[in-house]
């Protein structure tokens, strides 16, 4: 009984150990013996169990007790590190006795768990391809380390008065809006591997590209079989990582919209400093000669001879310079407009969220813009910059776009949530009616609820879509009630 008591008492920091460090390969390959090891004590206990249900005839006795994590944020057990509760579950509830019948049932769990890690584990070390992707993603920041320091880059005050630091500002603007790109085609690369693969392997490669340099480990599957990991001391399941990944989306797009309007601002600024320095320069050097009455006569003599030996053969020439002059000043028309309507979208979306009308005019903004650069030839002063913009523009509708549709899936999944409260409501007014058409409106409860679950925290409805969740259960749970 005593030694049976002792490794009772050690249970916790056993059970700890049992996850897996995903990072370099050697490392995985010792956890895969500390995994087998520890599996070979719960083993020795599960035998030093059943000696004492044979021996002496203990059934489901309550002799030993078994620190277990609370379901609290955290509880200290002695000589184990703060468990997060997350996986309180792999350890149990409470602070309580435990029968030895149940203490079986959980080692068997435990184990099991040492056998799905270490084929985890062997599956890895086995695909050289893959741990290349691992050991390259931990030379890289996580995403949520990488989305800071662009955040970073780009709290700046722009110098409007000095050309040489505006220049070198655009310069780095420009290089953290080619990092936000890349950053989000890995954002999208880590949802859709996570939420689309049914491989576990593709899964963790997306996981380990979130991680970067700051890794993860397995530690516990919870009760509906959704893995749970940690990473830098946060436990999180992969719901909640998909989740972060829709967060950082609304991130990005709104650092991209903030990176086009500081561009636009310093190109501007830029411009402006150029301009009033030509014109310093041009007042400067302008000295006006007055020539000699000779001399303007030799002059105003050459002049005519010359326009009239020219006459014959430009005159073509002077309709085909008007046609150019008003195609640039054409274009340039569109382009300031085009700028013009890219910053009044983006002030419109600012400090999110915003109702549907304002996600659509920022929209619509946004393809006029795109509408205008698209239009302006390749011939023109403005092209080049023009094409640069449109780049961006086409980016930012694109997500805006997205923004419209999740506001209109929202809204849609109220009003059909609505509507079914209603007709629940016509169902369940009596409590008499039939056992059936109790079921009916407790079906038609469930349903809006589900649908008001669906409705993201990043909507203009989401506090709204909380309260009448309130309601909805409430009143799920009445009619529930009644027809039992």
């Amino acid at each position: 009984m005593a030694n049976l008591e002792i490794l009772v008492s050690e249970l916790p920091t056993l059970i700890q150990s049992l996850k897996l460090n995903i990072g370099d390969s050697n490392q995985i390959m010792e956890q895969i013996i500390l995994i087998n090891n520890v599996q070979e004590q719960l083993r020795n206990l599960k035998k030093l169990i059943a000696q004492e249900f044979k021996f002496d005839n203990i059934n489901n006795s309550a002799i030993a007790t078994l620190p277990r994590i609370s379901t609290a944020t955290s509880f200290f057990i002695p000589c184990v590190e703060l468990v997060d509760s997350a996986i309180a579950e792999k350890f149990g509830n409470s602070k309580t006795k435990i029968s030895l019948t149940d203490l079986q049932s959980k080692i068997d769990g435990w184990i099991e768990w040492g056998y799905f890690l270490q084929a985890i584990a062997t599956d890895i070390l086995s695909d050289v391809q893959l741990v290349n992707q691992i050991n390259s993603d931990i030379n890289h920041l996580s995403l949520s380390a990488n989305f800071q320091v662009i955040a970073e880059s780009l709290k700046i005050n722009l110098y409007l008065e000095n050309s040489h630091l505006l220049e070198h500002q655009i310069q780095n603007i420009s290089n953290s809006q080619n990092e936000l790109l890349q950053l989000q085609q890995k954002l999208n690369y880590i949802f859709n591997t996570i939420k689309n693969s049914r491989s576990l392997l593709n899964i963790l490669l997306g996981v380990s590209a979130f991680c970067g340099k700051s890794g993860f480990v397995l530690e516990w599957l919870d009760d509906d079989h959704e893995l749970i990991i940690s990473s830098d001391g946060k436990f999180q399941e992969l719901t909640d990582i998909l989740n972060d990944c829709d967060f950082f989306q609304e991130q990005i797009v709104a650092l991209i919209i903030q990176a086009d309007t500081l561009r636009e601002q310093a190109e501007q600024a830029l411009k402006k400093i150029k301009q009033e320095s030509s014109k310093e320069a041009i007042i400067s050097q302008h000295v006006e000669i007055v020539p000699s009455s000779t001399q303007k006569i030799v002059r105003s003599a050459l002049l005519i001879a010359s326009s009239l030996l020219i006459l014959g053969f430009g005159s073509w020439k002077i309709q085909e310079q008007s046609l150019s002059l008003t195609q640039e000043g054409s274009a340039i028309v569109k382009f300031k407009s085009a700028q013009k309507l890219g910053m009044e979208a983006a002030s419109l979306v600012q400090k999110p969220p915003h109702p549907l009308k304002v996600w659509q005019q920022a929209q619509n903004k946004w393809y006029q813009a795109i509408i205008l650069l698209d239009s302006i030839p390749n011939e023109t002063s403005v092209y080049d910059q023009a094409n640069k913009k449109l780049a961006y523009y086409r980016i930012n509708y694109k997500f805006i776009s997205q923004r419209v549709l999740i506001e209109k899936k929202a809204l849609a999944n109220l009003e059909s949530a609505q509507k079914l409260a209603i007709e629940a409501n016509l169902f369940g007014q009596n409590s008499s009616h039939s056992l059936l058409i109790r079921q009916q409106a407790q079906d038609k409860w469930q349903q809006a609820i589900n649908l008001l679950e669906t409705i993201p925290e990043s909507t203009s409805i989401s506090i709204q879509a909380k309260e009448t969740l309130t309601i909805y259960k409430t009143n799920y749970a009445a009619i529930s009630q009644i027809s039992r």
